[in-house]
C-alpha cells in the first residue's frame, strides 16, 4: 500500500478532475507483477494500469492481490468498471484504502468484487489516501472545492512592505515549494487588488508540471487590465465579477483581441448591495467545473473575506526568519470582541524549507464526519 500510494502522488497536475489513485499487484507468493497510477482524465485508471503491466510480463493473476488507495469504480465513465477489470483478471483478494464518496460508485465497486468471490479488505493508508485526494472529496460531499489559503510572510506576519514590495520575502527553495502546491491543486486564485500591484503569472514555474492549473480572479468592479500577464495562454482563467453585462462585453472583447490570449470565462456572481462578489456561490460554482483544490494566493483584504466567511479549510504559511515592522499582513478581518471569537486551528504540518519554516494548519473539527479508517 505504501507503494500504491507513492504511485499516486504522480497524479498531482494530471488526473483533474480525477482522483489521484495508485494500484500494485502481487502474486499468491506476495511478490510484485504490476503497479501503476491513474492517467489523464479520459486516461486508463490505476487498476487498468498495474493489470497491463502484469500481463505484459506474462504473469497469472487468479489469486492475486490488488493493493488500491480508492475504491476500484463500478461505472461507465469515460472508461469501463475498473471493478470489472479486476473481476475479469480472477484476483483473490483487494484492499481498497479509502471507498469512493461518487454516488456511481461508494460502495457499489467492492461488493461487485465480493459479490464475484473476492476478499475485500479496506482502511490501510486510509489517512495517507484521504489527504491525497482531500480536494476530490471535498467536492464530492460538500459540492465545493477544498480552499488552501498560502501565504509567504516576515516572521513578524508581513507580508509586504507598507509600500507594497514583496519580492521576495521567503526564499527560494520555499517559493518551489509553493509552486508545488500550486501543481497539486486545479486552480489558483487571487483578487483584482493583487494583479493591479503584482502583475502575476500564478502558473507553475518552479516545479515540473504535466499541465497547468486553471487561474482564478476575484473582480467586482473588473479592474483587471486586460494587458495583465495572467490573461495570457497556456491554461484557462475563469473571472469573478458583479460589472455589468456592457462592461463584461467591452473587456472581453479586448481580451480575446490578444494574440496569446488565454481561455477567459466570464462568470457574473454579485454578492449583496455591496456589489462584491458572492464568495460561497463562486465556491459552489467551481466545483461544477471540476476544481477540487483551490490554492488561495491573495491580498490581506480578499484573504480576510474568506476567513470571515469561514470558507479556508487549510493555511499554508512560509514565514521568513525576518522582521519588517509596519507593512501588509496576511488577513485582514475583525476586529473581534472577545478571543473565543477566534478561528481555532490544529496544527498538521512544521517543517523547514531551506532558510525558512512551513507552517500546514486547519480549523479544529474540519473533517468531522468524513470518510475514516474504514470509509465510514
Amino acid at each position: 500500500m505504501g507503494l500504491a500510494l507513492a504511485l499516486a502522488e504522480r497524479g498531482y497536475g494530471l488526473t483533474e478532475p480525477n482522483p489521484r489513485v495508485g494500484c500494485v499487484i502481487t502474486d499468491a507468493s506476495g511478490r510484485l507483477i504490476g503497479c501503476g497510477h491513474t492517467q489523464r482524465a479520459g486516461g486508463p485508471h490505476a487498476e487498468v494500469m498495474a493489470l497491463r503491466m502484469a500481463r505484459a510480463a506474462g504473469h497469472d493473476l487468479a489469486g492475486a492481490t490488488a493493493y488500491v488507495t480508492l475504491e476500484p469504480c463500478a461505472h461507465h465513465g469515460r472508461t469501463p468498471p475498473c471493478a470489472d477489470a479486476l473481476v475479469d483478471a480472477r484476483l483473490g483478494r483487494v484492499v481498497a484504502a479509502l471507498t469512493d464518496p461518487f454516488p456511481q460508485v461508494a460502495g457499489q465497486g467492492l461488493a461487485r468484487l465480493a459479490a464475484a468471490g473476492i476478499r475485500v479488505e479496506q482502511g490501510l493508508g486510509a489517512i495517507e489516501a484521504r489527504e491525497q485526494n482531500i480536494g476530490f472529496l471535498s467536492r464530492v460531499l460538500r459540492q465545493r472545492p477544498w480552499v488552501r489559503l498560502k501565504v509567504a510572510a516576515s516572521l513578524d506576519g508581513r507580508t509586504a512592505l507598507e509600500n507594497g514590495a514583496s519580492q521576495w520575502i521567503t526564499a527560494e527553495a520555499a517559493r518551489a515549494d509553493g509552486h508545488a502546491w500550486r501543481r497539486r491543486a486545479s486552480a489558483v486564485l487571487t483578487g483584482v487588488g493583487t494583479v493591479l500591484d503584482d502583475d502575476p503569472r500564478l502558473d507553475v514555474r518552479l516545479v515540473p508540471t504535466p499541465r497547468q492549473p486553471m487561474r482564478v480572479v476575484v473582480d467586482a468592479p473588473l479592474r483587471t487590465p486586460t494587458t495583465a500577464r495572467l490573461l495570457a495562454a497556456p491554461g484557462a482563467v475563469r473571472l469573478y465579477t458583479s460589472a455589468d453585462a456592457a462592461t463584461q462585453a467591452g473587456w472581453l472583447a479586448a481580451v480575446r483581441a490578444r494574440p496569446d490570449a488565454a481561455a477567459v470565462e466570464l462568470v457574473h456572481l454579485p454578492g449583496g448591495p455591496n456589489g462584491k462578489v458572492d464568495l460561497a456561490a463562486m465556491l459552489t460554482d467551481l466545483a461544477s467545473q471540476g476544481v477540487n483544490e483551490l490554492h488561495l494566493e491573495a491580498g490581506e483584504r480578499l484573504n480576510g473575506s474568506f476567513v470571515r466567511e469561514g470558507l479556508v479549510d487549510e493555511f499554508l504559511v512560509y514565514l521568513a526568519p525576518k522582521v519588517l515592522g509596519l507593512g501588509r499582513g496576511m488577513w485582514h478581518w475583525g476586529p473581534l470582541a472577545s478571543l473565543d471569537q477566534a478561528v481555532e486551528l490544529e496544527w498538521t504540518e512544521v517543517r523547514p524549507v531551506g532558510a525558512d519554516l512551513c507552517l500546514r494548519a486547519r480549523p479544529r473539527g474540519r473533517l468531522a464526519g468524513w470518510h475514516g479508517p474504514s470509509g465510514a
